[in-house]
């Protein structure tokens, strides 16, 4: 009995959703939202939902943003709502006061995106409905507080409890060697000889963080070189015909390139999590490994060597201006100029040492005239710094580099 029973309901389900799909042709993508929302069964949520989705991948800019419009006009919050709603709660608190403060304080566009995401590859659709929201904000910025709601909703959908990190190597699956290769956003990987370089070796590593509702598509990754000391230089790091060794005689992991792939993540934080998970499990698997350290671009430098109105920067070394760079450019917030810094600094590293002439690239000699630094992690400090840095704003550093940034600060 159970299994005609149950081909009756699939049955039953199946020609629901084709007289709802049917119903549901021709009409706005905005009509199909509101009727999403008013869904109650779960055939017909997930069949509006795929239409929706559907309808908007297919769509052009005009539709998009007219989705995006409703969603800021249509199912926005009540302030009036959320201001009586909450005046009741504090007068008498209660579980059913404060559940109609959370329903008043919380747009109904939150509760159209979990639906959005209740379809099978909906969570990858919503990932780049943001990274359409977010190219459209910066022509309309009264759209930004919908970027609130998606990242009030990502950073729940994509806690480190859901992340899933996977080694990576010339054996992984081609289709997520090719996302390696096109997603490189450090150091270009030029062919797939460049790439066997950077993953077959012995002393050579590379991690991703996946998510479930995801699986074939890197969130973010890592590549990592074991080496004997501190490299100065991405072209021997990565040079054709270098001499592996052995990862067991390894005494140093290198953090060389970290890229992020989901520009519709934007803002939502891995690398933390990633950087703190890539050491726990080298240092169970190698445990020669004494020092973890990053070998850095320095993104911001050349543009704000353009803008600084310093005289004696002019004539100073690049150590030295990056050095001072570093630990004196800040934004108005106080925290520095440079993202790559603001990301090191913030999970705890410190400003180890700088170097000339160590990415002579086009890019790199664009960005920041060649010179890279590098960021160490030293397990005992890491705590220390993340919270000076985050407290009082205070950028650690090693000596030499404090002294290379005193230098120009004595002759100012």
């Amino acid at each position: 009995m159970s299994y005609f029973a149950d081909l009756i309901s699939t049955v039953f389900e199946r020609r629901y959703a084709r007289a709802v799909s049917s119903d549901a042709q021709g009409r706005a993508i905005t009509e199909l939202a509101q009727d999403l929302l008013s869904a109650r069964g779960e055939v017909s949520g997930s069949t509006l939902a795929r239409l929706i989705l559907d309808q908007y991948s297919g769509g052009d800019d005009q539709l998009k943003q007219a989705l995006f419009e409703f969603m800021m006009r249509d199912l926005e919050i009540d302030p009036v709502d959320v201001v009586e709603s909450l005046k009741t709660y504090k007068e008498t608190p209660s579980k059913r006061s404060y559940r109609e403060f959370v329903r008043a304080s919380e747009p109904k566009r939150q509760e159209l995106l979990r639906r959005l995401n209740q379809v099978p590859g909906g969570t990858r659709h919503l990932v780049s409905m943001r990274k359409d929201l977010l190219r459209m904000m910066r022509d309309a910025p009264v759209l930004e507080p919908l970027d609130v709601d998606f990242q009030h909703l990502f950073a729940s959908w994509f806690n480190r409890g859901f992340l899933v990190l996977r080694p990576i190597d010339w054996a992984s699956p081609a289709e997520i060697l090719e996302k390696i290769i096109a997603y490189e956003a450090v150091h270009a990987i030029d062919s797939w000889e460049d790439l066997r370089r950077r993953l077959q070796p012995s002393d050579r590593r590379c991690f991703g963080f996946f998510h479930p509702a995801i699986p074939d598509e890197p969130l973010i990754f890592v590549e990592v070189a074991l080496t004997k000391g501190i490299p100065n230089s991405i072209q021997n790091l990565l040079a054709d015909g270098r001499n592996p060794i052995d990862a067991e005689e390894a005494d140093t992991a290198v953090f060389y390139s970290i890229s992020n792939c989901q520009d519709g993540l934007a803002g939502i934080s891995f690398g933390n999590s990633l950087i703190k998970q890539v050491v726990a499990d080298l240092s169970r698997d190698l445990s020669n490994l004494q020092t973890f350290v990053t070998l850095s671009p320095i993104p911001g430098l050349t543009r704000w060597l353009d803008r600084a109105d310093a005289p004696l920067l002019q004539n100073a070394s690049i150590e030295v201006k990056v050095a001072h760079y570093l630990l004196e450019a800040k934004r108005e917030d106080g925290l520095p100029v440079d993202p790559v810094a603001r990301f090191h600094l913030g999970n705890g590293a410190s400003v180890h040492a700088v170097h000339a002439d160590a990415d002579l690239s086009d890019n790199g000699i664009r960005q920041s005239s060649g010179a890279m630094v590098n960021y160490i992690y030293d397990l005992s400090r890491i705590t220390t710094n993340h919270e000076h840095f985050v407290t009082h704003k205070t950028v650690a550093a090693s000596s030499d580099v404090r002294a290379l940034s005193s230098t120009l600060s004595t002759n100012t």
